[in-house]
């Protein structure tokens, strides 16, 4: 059956089951990963949310389970912008002897103001990238064989590649906008890299969700984020509802004509092309499916987080 950008995620699980299989998600206190949570619970599968507050995490687990009633949800704590607590949270979990059939790195942070994670990553390189890279590695041992690896990344990967001279903007000035874009290409990168190393375990997929007005928009200025709105609608990118926006990241975890497509860039349900003069702001930028760059990121995020993938 084929998808678009308009498509939700009943829609694309239609006819799907995942019963016995286990979903952990990031981010999934609210947005598109609270919807993502419950659709595939709704699909039959057990979902682990994770998320940085103890409350929103309660908050969550109560309106999901009275969302998908009978369905198995539990909540761990993790803070995707702190190694320690991200290695606090992964060892638990797998030493829990928990198994993880979708890893759907879902979380993340947008256009902040210039700061620093607690080890001291630019906050959006840090969070976005360096984050789910950490906590990938440390859930490596309760990754079934056959599993996906989801990882969110956006269409805002277009306005820049990955600076590997500067990760973290120590010689240039900072610009929130290109500083997002460098951790979202890395978020493809880091895809591309995990399918070259680990093609014969799981599938991994890099996703753009689409433009959805949830809280990952927090730090933008109304008026910035109205000009970019317009922007985008005369370049005929439509704003879609979070059902929506989670339908991609749905169909990347669930879809099985994808099992052939590992380090695939995903968009409106649909694998992305290249983009086009016409279409300046729909598929991948020629950087995305750069090999050599995504291997040269992958040991030097190695380096930072002080993570090794087994």
């Amino acid at each position: 059956m084929s998808f678009d950008g308009k498509s939700t995620t009943d829609d694309v699980l239609e006819g799907i089951r995942l019963d016995g299989k286990h979903a952990f998600i990031t981010g999934a206190t609210g947005g598109l990963g609270i919807e993502t949570a419950r659709a595939l619970a709704s699909a039959g599968a057990s979902v682990t949310i994770a998320g940085r507050s103890p409350d929103k995490i309660e908050a969550a687990l109560s309106t999901l389970r009275a969302s998908v009633p009978g369905s198995s949800f539990d909540g761990t704590e993790v803070d995707l912008a702190s190694l320690s607590s991200i290695r606090t949270a992964s060892q638990k979990f797998v030493s829990a002897k928990n198994k993880i059939d979708l890893l759907i790195n879902n979380a993340g942070v947008m256009m902040c103001p210039k700061g620093q994670t607690a080890d001291g990553f630019e906050t959006q390189f840090g969070t976005n990238h360096l984050g789910p890279f950490a906590l990938t590695a440390g859930l490596m041992p309760a990754l079934v064989e056959g599993g996906r690896v989801v990882t969110l990344s956006s269409g805002a990967h277009l306005r820049g590649s990955v600076d590997l001279d500067d990760l973290n903007w120590e010689s240039r000035e900072y610009n929130p906008d290109s500083a997002y874009a460098q951790s979202k290409t890395a978020n493809i990168w880091f895809t591309l890299e995990l399918h070259r190393r680990y093609a014969d375990r799981f599938l991994a997929l890099a996703v753009h969700p689409g433009v959805i007005g949830t809280d990952l928009m927090r730090h933008l200025p109304s008026a910035v984020f109205e000009s970019m709105r317009d922007s985008l609608r005369n370049d005929g990118v439509e704003e879609k509802t979070v059902p929506q926006g989670a339908a991609t990241s749905v169909w990347a975890a669930t879809a099985p004509e994808l099992s052939n497509h590992g380090g695939a860039y995903l968009a409106d349900c649909q694998i992305a092309k290249p983009v086009t003069k016409e279409h300046p702001r729909k598929g991948y930028a020629p950087w995305a499916y750069d090999a050599e760059n995504a291997k040269r990121l992958f040991v030097e995020s190695e380096k930072l987080t002080g993570v090794h993938f087994e």
